[in-house]
């Protein structure tokens, strides 16, 4: 889980007696044109008594300013966010921290936090008995059942006096970032195959194949621990042989996701875009949990900042976007890439995708795919039991299955299973 990021804000004055002035509310306005009127009508009427009730009416507000611009206080404003990314649904808790190094407010201090709307309303803060040199800590939880980047804050604090004639406002400019990555489906372990490289650190014994640890020897070394002596190699060579340092192995996989608004039907959440924006994302989750090294590559290719971060792609996915883009970048299909797993989430294929999806399966050693039968977006009508994208890409060497908008992604995932376990089977009878 991503840790908290705090955010602080710059140290804010919240007093002085002409800020006060100008923080005269339409109540604290009208009494003092009041007070005005009554001292004019009290002189040219010859009124004593109305012209003493003019002058209260005048000082209570000068009064109100007086003592809220005396009560100056230096505010400063932390935000933390926990967790800074979540899954949409899942909550997520803001904590602010509301400092005054300065004298004691005269009234309440009213606090608010601006939330965008997808997250829900904005938070109000009522602090009372504050004393001098005073802190403050408030909690609030927000949530968003659509993915984005959303950012929290500023913060807006009021003082107002009990009658509210004078209210001053000061809004702090810190903000914090929130991340609302898409719905994932807990996917079934399958056998999936491929993947492996030399490049890495380890190797998960769930999909382990053969050994993977290389054990040629080199002659002993000043240095060398004892314990990596290879006793019949030094036996047989007549002097101490070490066991080399072990090839690291590590579970590479690539998931691609076709993200041209050209192969996908639908607006908005109700798309197939954002299904298939879903699909990946849940497939990136089950493959970092299987012991993988996760990829996120689309239409445009891996990015140049590619981490195999299953987290960093999360991201990315939380802010992705349809593109206008024509055709797949196959470019990122290297010699490096040979050999991996490779898990495709495409709309309707086109005929000018048959090479750059040949040319894919070709560097792989397995190759999965979920086509999203984007059609049913647009007619709600049952498809066939292989659509005709399903049927293109299986023919190309693919194990693809079709996804609707009413089936489960779990089940089509274990069809894909079967699937690849039948084409093992099919392998091992030719051998």
């Amino acid at each position: 889980m991503p840790e908290p990021v705090t955010t602080t804000s710059q140290l804010h004055s919240v007093g002085g007696v002409r800020d006060a002035l100008r923080g005269l509310t339409l109540r604290g306005r009208a009494f003092v044109a009041a007070g005005v009127t009554a001292i004019l009508c009290a002189i040219l009427l010859g009124q004593s008594a109305l012209t003493r009730v003019g002058v209260l009416v005048l000082v209570l507000p000068l009064v109100a300013a007086l003592v809220i611009g005396r009560g100056r206080t230096q505010i400063t404003v932390s935000r933390s966010v926990a967790p800074r990314l979540v899954t949409a649904g899942q909550p997520a808790r803001v904590d602010l921290t509301i400092v005054n190094d300065g004298r004691r407010p005269t009234g309440a201090l009213l606090a608010e936090d601006l939330v965008p709307y997808a997250l829900g309303t904005r938070s109000r803060f009522v602090l009372r008995g504050l004393s001098r040199h005073w802190e403050r800590k408030v909690s609030y939880q927000v949530r968003s059942d659509v993915r984005g980047a959303f950012e929290i804050g500023p913060l807006a604090l009021r003082v107002a006096d009990p009658f509210g004639l004078v209210e001053l406002r000061r809004t702090f400019p810190g903000t914090s970032n929130l991340v609302v990555t898409p719905r994932t489906v807990a996917l079934p372990r399958i056998p999936l195959g491929g993947g492996w490289s030399g490049t890495g650190e380890h190797r998960p014994q769930a999909f382990a194949a053969g050994s993977a640890e290389d054990v040629s020897v080199r002659e002993y070394r000043r240095g060398d621990e004892l314990r990596r002596v290879h006793w019949r190699s030094s036996a047989r060579v007549g002097e101490l042989m070490v066991r080399r340092e072990e090839q690291p192995w590590e579970a590479r996989a690539t998931v691609l996701l076709d993200d041209r608004l050209r192969v996908h039907r639908g607006q908005g959440l109700a798309s197939s875009f954002e299904a298939a924006v879903s699909v990946a994302a849940s497939i990136l989750t089950h493959l970092e949990l299987a012991g993988y090294s996760v990829r996120l590559v689309t239409s445009a290719g891996s990015p140049p900042d590619d981490t195999d971060n299953a987290v960093a792609e999360l991201e990315r996915l939380a802010l992705i976007t349809p593109t206008q883009r024509p055709l797949l970048d196959v470019g990122w299909c290297g010699e490096q890439a040979r050999g991996g797993l490779v898990v495709a989430v495409l709309g309707s294929t086109e005929p000018t995708d048959v090479p750059a999806l040949r040319r894919i399966r070709h560097d792989a050693s397995s190759a999965l795919a979920i086509v999203i039968d984007v059609e049913q977006w647009t007619t709600r009508t049952p498809a066939a039991d292989l659509p005709a994208a399903a049927a293109a890409v299986s023919l190309l060497g693919w194990r693809a299955v079709p996804v609707g908008p009413r089936d489960r992604l779990d089940r089509a995932w274990q069809d894909l299973g079967r699937a690849a376990e039948r084409a093992a089977a099919g392998k091992a009878a030719i051998r």
